[in-house]
């Protein structure tokens, strides 16, 4: 791809379950760069932060029953890694975004919508959907996708449901948790969208007001890729792009050239053009789950 720029430069980062790594790539697979060779347990969401050259990801941990998950930190480079959130403060962390100094993640496990500040600290709890073993097991409590709108000052996220069940949900609350209300009790919650195959993961496109998301569910509209216009009432006109994933999980919108780009566990990244509505298969590089694209030098 080319720029303008004559220093700049697009890269994936992508989120490797097997073995547990952090890598790097061009757009079209080549170059690829091993940024850390071994996160240990299950690494799942990843985003960055230009300005700062900094790359942020979560990892469930290894035993997905106990609150060991992990919110780490490195540089561009994957140099200088620092833990952030550890210590027992969280279960599985699953996707994970950046929004005005705070970062925000679903908890799955832990049944939970989070946020804290950048360097790990003022860990809050926005939304629990439930408490203790008997809930953990109820797969529709699990939340997973989370997406924040800085325009509306609100929060999305996805609850999966059982694998390839039809349950899975996507909902919205405002950032600011109602005066005297709690994260177990919120009523300003909204059920957008309900009886999706298994949502996963979210992304927000703030100028053309589009909500996209990944599904891992069963045909015919699981395994795809979906976006639906984000209303003042909701969602609407909700459409599949791409079907035919193999367990699709990540995503990341490429603005600049109007496409997005897709994860799967079944190794493969695809390229979605949303100017031709045309899908292909980007390269192939192994388990991924998260994905990210950084542009540099601009």
């Amino acid at each position: 791809m080319k720029s303008s720029h004559p220093n700049s430069e697009a890269r994936l980062l992508m989120l490797q379950t097997r073995p547990p790594r952090l890598r790097s790539s061009a757009l079209d697979g080549s170059d690829l760069r091993i940024l850390i060779e071994d996160l240990g347990a299950t690494p799942d969401g990843i985003c960055v932060d230009v300005a700062r050259g900094h790359i942020y990801w979560t990892n469930m941990g290894p035993d997905w029953n106990a609150p060991d998950g992990t919110i780490e930190r490195c540089d561009l480079d994957g140099s200088n890694r620092k833990l952030l959130v550890g210590g027992g403060s969280v279960v599985t962390p699953k996707q994970l975004t950046l929004a005005d100094d705070w970062m925000y993640w679903c908890d799955r496990e832990g049944m939970r919508v989070m946020r804290s500040r950048m360097d790990g600290t003022n860990i809050e709890v926005l939304v629990r959907t439930g408490r203790g073993a008997e809930d953990k097991c109820d797969e529709r409590l699990h939340c997973v996708g989370v997406a924040v709108d800085l325009e509306e000052q609100y929060i999305y996220w996805t609850q999966k449901g059982p694998p390839k069940g039809d349950q899975g949900r996507i909902f919205r609350a405002p950032l600011a948790l109602p005066v005297g209300a709690s994260p177990d009790d919120r009523r300003d919650i909204e059920t957008l969208l309900q009886h999706l195959p298994e949502p996963i993961d979210l992304e927000i496109d703030p100028e053309s007001r589009m909500l996209y998301w990944t599904d891992r569910g069963g045909p015919p509209d699981g395994n795809s890729l979906n976006r639906a216009r984000i209303g003042s009432t909701g969602l609407q006109s909700p459409e599949v792009l791409m079907r035919g994933l193999d367990e699709g999980i990540g995503l990341a919108l490429d603005r600049k050239e109007q496409a997005v780009f897709v994860s799967e566990l079944g190794g493969r990244i695809h390229r979605y053009d949303l100017k031709t509505r045309t899908a292909r298969l980007a390269f192939q590089h192994g388990r991924t789950t998260g994905i990210a694209l950084v542009r540099t030098g601009e």
